[in-house]
């Protein structure tokens, strides 16, 4: 479909499963590189949606060397934004369960930020979907986390699981920026590449 790309040689810089299965999804040849060590730092001055457009835009830059002619790279961050504060990747089980505690029975914003770059451009976008989660008991939090180890997932969850399921009353925005990478938003900037 994509045909205006048929001379880039597309690099997704993501080690993530969903984000790589949502490109795929969408007919796109694409390779899987991603570098080591690169932090995930922000200034803590930033919002939500600028959190995640500087993170994915922090990453395209470490890609700089990679940009040749036809060398066109993707990068994304998706954050969890609750009450003012970023919920990260959690970095052990009571972590994740406290981040969960914190979602239950509240609304909360997924921002993915999205970077496309080569030699010649970059565009940068970021995507927010609205998520009401249900009341959660600490049972059902235990179960998630214990069984379904979300560890490398902004907010401690990921919505096409378990939790998803039993948690998500409502979602207003797009379903695939909850997973990671707002797919619909993404073909639309490429078929302007």
């Amino acid at each position: 479909m994509l045909s205006n790309l048929s001379s880039y040689n597309i690099i997704l810089a993501s080690q993530s499963p969903r984000r790589q299965e949502l490109l795929a999804g969408l007919d796109v040849p694409f390779t899987v590189h991603v570098l080591p060590d690169l932090e995930e730092v922000y200034p803590d001055t930033l919002s939500g949606d600028e959190v995640a457009l500087y993170l994915a835009k922090h990453k395209a830059s470490a890609y700089q060397h990679l940009l040749d002619g036809n060398t066109l790279v993707i990068t994304a961050d998706t954050i969890v934004w609750c009450d003012g504060h970023v919920l990260e990747k959690p970095i052990d089980e009571a972590d994740a369960k406290r981040m969960l505690a914190h979602l239950s029975d509240k609304t909360h914003t997924v921002f993915t930020g999205v970077c496309l770059q080569s030699k010649e451009k970059q565009v940068a976008f970021s995507v927010s979907t609205e998520v009401r989660f249900a009341k959660l008991t600490a049972e059902e939090i235990d179960y998630y986390v214990k069984k379904y180890r979300p560890m490398d997932k902004a907010g401690s969850y990921g919505v096409q699981e378990w939790i998803g399921y039993v948690a998500v009353e409502s979602i207003n925005g797009s379903f695939y920026n909850v997973m990671g990478l707002p797919v619909q938003r993404l073909y639309a900037e490429l078929k302007k590449w």
